[in-house]
């Protein structure tokens, strides 16, 4: 049957976004708009500052730009008049010269009048304070009547939850692993985004939260040899939390075609793995074998078996290469595991149950 194989890590969720909500201008609170720890929208205002003297700062700016260009239209008018009596030599050069440096600085003096405009218009719109992303808000740290400094004090903070990153790390071995495979064409894509993985939480028996891979980082830890990675995981129930600890598993190869047995009849002749085969007359013949995962509580035979032979899965403690045994029918039962997701780019489906095999207790 075809097998694909899983790796496991553990690993923490965390926010891809969490934000330190500040005050852009300096005042006192006047009002709150959320309740602590419930849900926000983005754009949602949270807290109110007395808009009072930015509202008065506005004014008196929108005044002073009035003022300058009643300024500038009296000096450019000044500055046409003399450009005619120039014209007709009734004013020296140096008096228009005069006339049109007014104008000039008029036209300055209203620019920097707008400018002003502008930033207390922006001073009176920071006083509302808004969330600047969708998620969960924390508890308030400053209530109505606080003074609150500009850049300066954090008023809550906000995490982003659908969806949510779990980040965990992999030995070098295992970058290794996926590296060699990507070389080889045998994983699913190239692209790290492409492969699927499944979480579950402590007190989980099955991996119930899907997502796929966002993100290799460019190095190892040279002190730990582990290089960190990401999943994004999705939470529409925003039942997941930055800062729970969740067990991750990962596409580890591509499908390819194994032998399930159990894993008691495997045994290890001083460096081989090997199994105990049934041969002609009852004798019992050793075979070297290449052993896998465990799949649902059997044990991957990768090369070395094939499906016509008979396994001893049971006294293999008794048996040697050579002698002769009275073996009787067994069976093995299907791997208890659950089906996992078709996985884009392999080219049989991933297995969810194995046909009942068959072998001879020793």
């Amino acid at each position: 049957m075809s097998i694909v194989d899983w790796d496991d890590y553990d690993g923490q969720f965390e926010a891809p976004e969490s934000v330190d909500v500040r005050p852009r201008v300096s005042g006192y609170l006047v009002a709150l708009g959320f309740k602590d720890g419930e849900y926000v929208r983005k754009g949602q205002r949270l807290f109110k500052i007395d808009p009072r003297p930015y509202q008065a700062a506005l004014d008196q700016a929108k005044g002073q730009e009035a003022h300058d260009v009643a300024a500038l239209a009296n000096a450019k008018s000044q500055a046409d008049r003399g450009k005619v009596l120039l014209a007709d030599h009734a004013v020296s050069q140096q008096a228009y010269d005069q006339l049109v440096a007014n104008q000039r600085q008029a036209e300055a003096d209203l620019a920097a009048a707008r400018a002003t405009v502008q930033t207390n218009a922006l001073n009176l719109s920071w006083t509302d304070v808004l969330a600047p992303v969708a998620g969960r808000v924390s508890d308030r740290r400053a209530s109505v009547g606080n003074l609150v400094a500009a850049d300066t004090t954090v008023l809550t903070n906000i995490v982003s939850l659908d969806p949510i990153w779990f980040g965990f790390t992999g030995s070098e071995a295992m970058y290794l692993k996926y590296q060699r495979a990507n070389e080889a064409g045998t994983r699913i894509s190239s692209r790290v985004r492409s492969n699927p993985v499944e979480v579950r939480l402590q007190d989980e028996p099955t991996f119930r939260w899907k997502g796929h891979m966002d993100f290799v980082d460019n190095a190892l830890d040279p002190s730990s040899g582990t290089i960190r990675a990401r999943a994004v995981i999705d939470n529409p129930t925003h039942f997941l939390t930055p800062g729970m600890f969740g067990h991750l598993r990962l596409l580890g190869s591509g499908a390819y075609p194994a032998l399930l047995i159990p894993d008691q009849a495997t045994a290890t002749d001083q460096v081989r793995e090997v199994v105990y085969v049934l041969g002609p007359g009852g004798k019992v013949i050793v075979r070297q074998v290449q052993l896998g995962p465990l799949y649902g509580g059997l044990r991957v035979i990768r090369e070395g078996l094939g499906p016509n032979d008979q396994v001893i899965i049971d006294g293999v403690q008794r048996v040697r290469g050579g002698i002769e045994v009275m073996a009787r029918q067994g069976r093995i039962s299907p791997p208890t595991i659950a089906p996992a997701p078709p996985a884009q780019g392999y080219t049989a489906p991933l297995p969810t149950g194995a046909k009942p095999a068959s072998g001879p207790d020793a």
